[in-house]
């Protein structure tokens, strides 16, 4: 018998067990408590069974999005259309809406478009749902793993209910996995499995909160394990052998690649190192760019170590000429060398705090030129204007100290850097402000040349 011989049953049998152990009930699905627990909004209104709002689910894959929609989808008594963003097009979205426009004229009832990977769609195809679901024949839900605050236009947003989903806890997965044992139906409750401690467990972790990941791979386990007096007993490593590595739940382009370049830099800014060390671990095993982490850890250390540590920025360049010369894998030693460094060193931000107040007030003031003082006398017409007269050189005065300003008049005696007691930058404090005690006095005796 082929495929396309089988009948509807036998291939339901034949589904994936995440698939076959789908919830068909909102009270089967597990750890998203905060979103259709008892008495949450939208669990509210699907017992009240009134029609549910346009949504987006946002969340991490295998944590029930499309479930979900389904769910709701049957409870409100509502068609489900479902497609997906990957494989679909403007036409496929048109001939979507005439269905549920022919389906509203014969019961007055909107249909439920399910669009799966949302953000995928640009925003013309996006702008296409929005004149439907504001004249009701259409109920949007989208499902994205992308901030919809980014991927979804604004004008589909606002008329949508965003509601985010959590990867799941160990807890829940076992939850999960316990069911499928249980169930001879739909799970593999017939066919006598027994586990090795812990293994079941490390199937739980491994699949980092991705419920699919975790049924599947207990099927892919318990096919791999030979029956032996009837039974099979799934052992530890028969479960590394099919899994080879945790399932990585990390997206390059995505919120993983920026939610955790976040995580690195507030560690190293807390002076946490072996949390620094983990982030830097994490983006590097799961594909990062070397170099991207390289070129954060250079920001860092000019943007958060400042001359607090001056030393700071030629560890991180350095290690970035190490990332680029050497490549990975060996990279790592010269990130962790840096990282490390990065994480322990003294914290300041304060010369790029003097940047950014320098930079308001090249804004918000008027670009006043050059005073003539300090402008180079190139030519015998410049020194005629009186530009560089009363200019000090600062390497023929006592201490190198000169009295005149270096700032346009309007501007004289403003405070743009203010170097924090703390490292490196303690003793520039110190330098400077003995140095000003040196100058007011100097000034005291030797007024400025104008």
């Amino acid at each position: 018998m082929d495929l396309f011989s089988k009948s509807p049953a036998e291939l339901a049998r034949s589904a994936p067990l995440s698939d076959r152990m789908r919830p068909r009930t909102l009270d089967e699905v597990v750890g998203q408590d905060e979103v259709v627990g008892p008495g949450r909004p939208l669990r509210r209104i699907l017992e009240a069974r009134e029609l549910p709002p346009s949504m987006v689910f946002w969340g991490p894959p295998g944590t029930g999005k499309t479930t979900l929609a389904r769910l709701v989808a049957a409870v409100a008594g509502l068609p489900f259309l479902p497609f997906s963003a990957v494989t679909s097009g403007i036409k496929e979205v048109r001939e979507a809406i005439e269905q549920a426009r022919t389906r509203r004229r014969a019961d007055g009832r909107p249909a439920l478009v399910f669009v799966d990977e949302i953000h995928r769609f640009n925003r013309a195809q996006q702008d296409a749902f929005l004149p439907h679901v504001e004249d009701g024949t259409i109920i949007l839900v989208g499902a994205t793993t992308e901030n919809p605050s980014f991927e979804v236009n604004a004008a589909l947003l606002s008329r949508c209910r965003v509601f985010t989903l959590k990867g799941l806890a160990e807890a829940p997965v076992m939850e999960l996995l316990r069911r499928a044992l249980a169930d001879p139906e739909r799970g593999l409750g017939g066919a006598a499995l027994d586990f090795e401690e812990g293994a079941l467990e490390r199937i739980a972790g491994l699949a980092n909160g991705d419920a699919r990941q975790a049924l599947d791979l207990l099927e892919l386990a318990a096919r791999a394990t030979p029956e032996e007096a009837g039974r099979r007993r799934v052992t530890l490593a028969t479960v590394r052998d099919v899994t080879q590595r945790r399932n990585a739940n990390y997206d390059k382009s995505g919120d993983q690649h920026y939610d955790v370049a976040s995580a690195l830099i507030k560690s190293l800014r807390g002076s946490d190192p072996d949390a620094a060390i983990y982030w830097v671990a994490r983006m590097l095993e799961n594909g990062e760019d070397p170099l991207f982490v390289a070129r954060r850890l250079v920001i860092f250390a000019s943007e958060d170590v400042g001359n607090a540590d001056p030393r700071a920025l030629m560890v991180a360049v350095a290690a970035m000429q190490a990332t680029h010369f050497v490549g990975m894998p060996e990279a790592h030693y010269a990130l962790a060398q840096a990282a490390t460094y990065l994480a322990t060193t003294p914290k300041s931000n304060a010369a790029g705090a003097a940047y950014a107040a320098a930079a308001h007030d090249v804004e918000a003031t008027r670009n006043d030129p050059v005073p003539l003082h300090l402008r180079n006398a190139a030519t015998g017409l410049m020194r005629s204007l009186g530009y560089g007269q009363g200019y000090q050189y600062a390497h023929d005065r006592p201490d190198a100290i000169v009295t005149h300003d270096h700032l346009p008049e309007a501007l004289a005696g403003r405070r743009y850097y203010e170097p924090k007691d703390v490292g490196h930058e303690a003793a520039i404090r110190r330098w400077l402000a003995e140095r000003e005690a040196k100058r007011a006095a100097r000034r005291a005796t030797e007024p400025p040349a104008s």
